[in-house]
């Protein structure tokens, strides 16, 4: 075993640079002798190494010694890493010594983010190490001082214009030259995807069913606004300009996205849509088919990607009554906003942030509006959130004090699943203390309110449930004055004019909206490939937490995102925008690699526990 016990640094007098150069140069050492015990002995027993493609192939966190061992023993000889290095000067906390790093691999180069602490025997040891793949050798991006030159200073035999060459670019593709990647689903997700791909140069092609780029966005109800704040927001490449709203309107987004589509020059078809795609073992492709602004068309793409939103397929559910409903009933994302509606009763199932979303607009139209809270919700004040849950990496005040998109993005990701709740609790304690009169208002109105299962509150219901919180930039007020009438338990059935509860209510009602969310993104997979790929790829989103919502066993990472699946040539994206613009390298940088014929064998492909 190779001996890295010779670097003795005294960690109580240390500077925090000593003492993660000494740490680094043991772990440099003992990856040098290909020795995963060695490197192993240089985490405290409570580790955790996340991974992003760089060692793996995947998206995969290993916990504790035994299990980075256990990973090191499959990868580390091929992966040959070497260089760990700090990119910025590391800093001190509590104890807990943390860097931004780099480093390189035989495949790539890479960076990171590192936290030792002394470990009982007064030795440093790592706490948390993530380690993320962001260019491949050989296959860099063209920007910076190799960026494109554009114009042609002297003979060219391509006499061709600019616009010439992508005319006749987007004329062969789906002909003369098939997509290697196909992505369906043109929304942000879709269109971040498209540009990384772009940029990679992989032959791809993002297809949605929608007139325009953008459409997702404008087709929603007029009053919808993003909950997220725009430093949280931004888009691979292109930021948001420095005087766009913090909250951006929903047209304002969709216009936004169709400029980028355009700017950054994705492969983009519109008014298209997919029915129905199949896969060839032996050829190792996808037969899709598609019908292309009215047009037939069949595509033969390795890989596909399924770019259809985080929260799948809209949950309509099916109530006795609903048949002889005399009203108008729709599902939230079907919403057109509350100018129909004046004058009507309407009923929202739901009280999550769609549901507070349309009630708040529908009440302040004057229309007659009762929300149906079927279990508790966890609210969060806007202005709580950015200052308290985001404020630190997401916010202008982090900007001015020199943090970047970039390393805001690797701090967040740095944090494991397993332990990030125990940093978003004090958060939201300090939330409840702070907004303690909002909350008691609410309770007096009879909101049924909670904070997630373990007290951690949105974040992590966010990524363990994708749902069951509200983000309030007002609803909750006119929830607590009486002005969105609230109504307690489960649909039992539907009048011809009415909602009957389950313990015996009727709510008049000329119109029903059912806010009852979304199913795992899975769902598309049944539809276009046949519920035996859907099982075989298994439930969508989620981490295993054993949480509400959240069946076990324990992932580590998000389910079936990002990263390679059961199903060969299968891939899922999406998420918010901060996912969208972070997660798109990862899963751009696999593709990348698989279609420029690398080896990529893949570390703890994930297992099936949970069909939907």
């Amino acid at each position: 075993m190779t001996q890295t016990a010779d670097i003795v640094i005294d960690t109580a007098a240390a500077s925090p640079g000593a003492r993660m150069d000494a740490w680094l140069a043991k772990f440099n050492n003992a990856l040098a002798a290909n020795d995963p015990q060695a490197v192993a002995s240089l985490f405290v027993s409570d580790s955790y190494w996340r991974d992003l493609v760089a060692f793996t192939w995947n998206l995969k966190t290993v916990e504790g010694p035994d299990q980075i061992a256990e990973m090191l023993a499959e990868r580390l000889a091929e992966t040959a890493p070497r260089g760990f290095a700090p990119s910025e000067a590391p800093s001190e906390s509590d104890g807990v010594v943390e860097a931004f790093i780099e480093f390189e691999t035989a495949t790539g180069r890479g960076d990171g983010h590192l936290r030792i602490k002394a470990d009982d025997d007064g030795e440093d040891r790592a706490w948390t190490l993530l380690t993320t793949l962001q260019e491949l050798k050989g296959h860099e991006e063209r920007n910076g001082f190799s960026r494109p030159m554009g114009a042609v200073h002297g003979n060219d035999p391509d006499r061709r214009s600019w616009a010439e060459k992508k005319d006749d670019e987007e004329a062969e593709l789906g002909t003369a030259v098939q997509p290697y990647v196909l992505v369906i689903g043109g929304g942000q997700g879709g269109i971040a995807l498209g540009a990384r791909l772009r940029q990679l140069g992989v032959p791809s092609v993002v297809v949605d069913k929608y007139d325009r780029p953008g459409d997702q966005w404008r087709s929603r109800y007029k009053t919808l606004c993003l909950h997220d704040p725009v430093w949280y927001d931004h888009l691979p490449y292109l930021p948001f300009p420095d005087n766009w709203p913090v909250f951006a309107p929903k047209d304002k987004i969709g216009d936004w996205l169709e400029f980028y589509t355009k700017v950054m020059e994705v492969p983009y078809w519109s008014k298209t849509e997919c029915t129905s795609a199949s896969y060839d073992e032996e050829a190792g492709r996808w037969t899709v088919e598609l019908v292309r602004d009215g047009e037939k068309m069949t595509l033969h793409p390795t890989q596909l990607v399924l770019a259809t939103g985080m929260s799948g397929k809209a949950n309509v559910p099916t109530f006795p009554g609903a048949d002889v409903f005399a009203g108008d009933q729709h599902h939230s994302s079907r919403h057109p906003g509350p100018d129909a509606y004046v004058g009507k009763k309407v009923v929202v199932i739901g009280a999550n942030n769609s549901a507070h979303d349309i009630c708040k607009a529908l009440v302040e139209n004057g229309v007659d509006t009762t929300m149906v809270q079927r279990s508790s919700t966890h609210i969060v004040k806007s202005d709580s959130l950015m200052e308290i849950g985001l404020g630190a990496l997401y916010s202008e005040q982090a900007v001015k004090g020199g943090m970047t998109t970039k390393k805001a993005d690797m701090t967040f990701a740095s944090l494991p699943y397993k332990i990030m709740h125990q940093f978003q609790i004090p958060l939201y304690d300090q939330i409840r203390e702070r907004d303690k009169d909002f909350y008691a208002r609410l309770e007096a109105a009879g909101f049924d309110l909670d904070f997630g299962d373990d007290e951690s509150g949105l974040f992590m219901k966010y990524l363990r449930r994708g749902s069951g919180y509200y983000i309030d930039v007002g609803a909750c007020e006119r929830v607590a004055d009486g002005t969105i009438k609230l109504a307690h338990g489960g649909v039992d059935h539907l009048t011809e004019n009415s909602v009957v509860l389950a313990d015996g209510t009727e709510l008049p009602a000329d119109v029903v909206v059912y806010a009852t969310g979304y199913g795992s993104m899975n769902g598309w997979a049944a539809d276009l490939m046949g519920q035996e790929v859907a099982d075989r790829v298994g439930k969508v989103w989620g981490l295993g937490s054993d949480t509400t919502k959240d069946p076990g066993p324990w992932e580590g990472e998000q389910r079936n995102m990002w990263k390679p699946t059961q199903q060969p040539g299968l891939w899922f994206h999406g998420g918010n925008l901060h996912q969208s613009r972070h997660y798109s390298l990862y899963l751009a940088l696999q593709l990348k690699a698989r279609f420029e014929g690398l080896d990529t064998p893949v570390y703890g492909l994930q297992e099936v526990h949970h069909l939907s």
